[in-house]
């Protein structure tokens, strides 16, 4: 399987999410885009797992993106991967800017957060961002829980 990063993008109401350790966090109308690493023995098969938790809602989390995967307030509209064998998520994290959830995501780094806020869907700023790494993005829409497809 190939190895590489991914960004997997929620839409979500405004809200309050109990995420693990760091508590009750409020998170913004809008979207939430996580930056994730897919360089492990099972590489970017790790989007499957994700999308899977998204559509369940029954699992219990284990990672902090786990609860908004399971939690009834995010929908995964679509996820946005790259093919590499480099470390990729802190730059595509830093290239996005906006520090977002202050420590989410990013226990094993020392990048301020990995998951970012925005108002309006940032597929293309996602997109763009890729790009700026040398990277080759390719986005796969969601089909919601109510069988729409995601926004794009």
């Amino acid at each position: 399987m190939d190895k590489g990063c991914y960004c997997l993008v929620f839409e979500n109401p405004s809200c309050t999410v109990g995420i693990g350790a760091l508590g009750p966090v409020a998170f913004p109308a809008g979207w939430h885009v996580y930056v994730g690493s897919a360089l492990g023995s099972g590489g970017l098969a790790r989007l499957l797992r994700h999308i899977a938790l998204s559509r369940a809602k029954d699992r219990k989390p284990k990672w902090h993106v786990d609860y908004l995967s399971t939690g009834r307030q995010f929908e995964l509209r679509y996820t946005v991967h790259a093919v590499t064998e480099e470390r990729s998520e802190c730059r595509l994290a830093e290239a996005l800017g906006d520090p977002g959830i202050p420590t989410f995501g990013c226990s094993d780094c020392r990048c301020p957060s990995h998951l970012l806020s925005r108002k309006t869907d940032p597929h293309d700023e996602i997109a763009a961002a890729f790009r700026s790494l040398g990277l080759v993005p390719v986005t796969t829409t969601i089909m919601s829980r109510d069988g729409s497809k995601g926004i794009l």
